[in-house]
């Protein structure tokens, strides 16, 4: 019977890892890596830790579920509706005045917060005038936002979600059902460019006007969190807004004096 993975073996398979394919979850939370671990030793009934180190370090296939596993995030269409909200009643606003607007989804997952997003700047009459990046660790979940396809059994909730975040039109305009699945209108995706993008190791790659990342850094422990909000600091034009989720906050971070709070929700402006 597995018991769980120690500490020291969660050690070795972390430098491995990282020393392999420079991928780096040492500043990961334990407690939620050590979760998702064992999760996935269970569910592919490895008979030994052993075992389970040498399938990572020898089966690419193999490490990139381990990192699919690792990195997923629950996610879904306007999640924490009042958040939209506020995106639509009092950043919009603002991000209207410039001739062209930038946004980064830092750790899209599948796209649900992306497309959220998306259909609220169509409905201010922004999304001519803005480029989406969405990025993500994980190429798989990349791939499937990238594709716009979601299952339909979702969207009953992702409807009420956009009816409470004060979406204004049919939800159900903005997709073709078939099969299970919808796909989103291409006038949403043709404005997104999406790619792999690690916050830990990779570096900034444009000055974007609004930042999204929700939801993701409550797996990473202070010191890396502190990494990347410095990455979003090199990454946003100054008066930019930097949104989180709503169990993070700038508030600890090294960068904080240079942001206020905007609003109640979890939005800062940077000064």
């Amino acid at each position: 019977m597995h018991t769980g993975i120690t500490d020291e073996q969660l050690k070795q398979l972390l430098n491995d890892i990282l020393e392999i394919y420079g991928y780096d979850f040492t500043a990961y939370t334990k407690a939620s890596l050590k979760r998702r671990i064992n999760r996935l030793y269970a569910l592919d009934r490895f008979p030994s830790f052993a075992e389970f180190l040498y399938r990572i370090r020898t089966d690419q296939k193999y490490l990139n579920r381990f990192v699919e596993e690792l990195t997923v995030n629950v996610t879904e269409m306007f999640r924490d509706p009042h958040f939209y909200g506020a995106l639509r009643e009092q950043v919009f606003p603002i991000l209207a005045t410039y001739p062209f607007i930038r946004v980064w989804h830092a750790g899209c997952s599948t796209g649900e917060e992306v497309y959220s997003t998306a259909i609220l700047l169509k409905e201010a009459g922004l999304l001519h005038k803005t480029l989406l990046y969405a990025t993500d660790l994980n190429p798989e979940v990349v791939k499937i936002a990238a594709s716009g396809i979601l299952p339909a059994g979702a969207m009953q909730l992702y409807s009420e979600n956009y009816i409470k975040a004060g979406g204004n039109a049919d939800f159900s305009s903005y997709y073709t059902a078939n099969y299970g699945h919808v796909l989103f209108q291409s006038e949403l995706r043709k404005r997104m460019v999406f790619s792999t993008h690690n916050l830990v190791a990779d570096s900034s790659f444009n000055q974007f006007h609004l930042i999204l990342c929700r939801n993701v850094l409550i797996y990473f422990e202070r010191e890396l969190q502190g990494k990347v909000f410095a990455l979003f600091d090199e990454s946003l034009e100054n008066l930019g807004f930097l949104a989180l989720g709503s169990k993070e906050t700038l508030k600890l971070s090294p960068v904080i004096s240079r942001y206020q709070q905007f609003g109640k929700d979890k939005i800062w402006r940077k000064k």
